[in-house]
């Protein structure tokens, strides 16, 4: 594979991952009491455990992302230019 293949993979990689991020969020927000009640059912989970759990799970993927999707891409670039 060349840079510029790396490249491009790793810009699509980037935009997929923060466009997933984006609507799992939105779907958190939008959505908490549905999906905590569904998952109070399953996990026998109180709200304030849910809510740390649904932060930590936000800030691990964004994280990630950041980590393995956008600084390679960024650095693929400088090495392009």
């Amino acid at each position: 594979m060349t840079i510029a293949e790396l490249t491009v993979f790793f810009g699509w990689l980037s935009a997929i991952n923060l466009g997933l991020l984006v609507i799992i969020a939105l779907c958190v927000v939008t959505l908490q009491s549905w999906i905590k009640g569904i998952h109070q059912r399953m996990f026998k989970l109180s709200d304030e455990q849910l809510s740390k759990l649904y932060f930590q799970y936000l800030a691990a993927y964004k994280l990630a992302t950041i980590v393995l999707c956008l600084t390679p891409y960024f650095a693929l670039r400088i090495m392009q230019s």
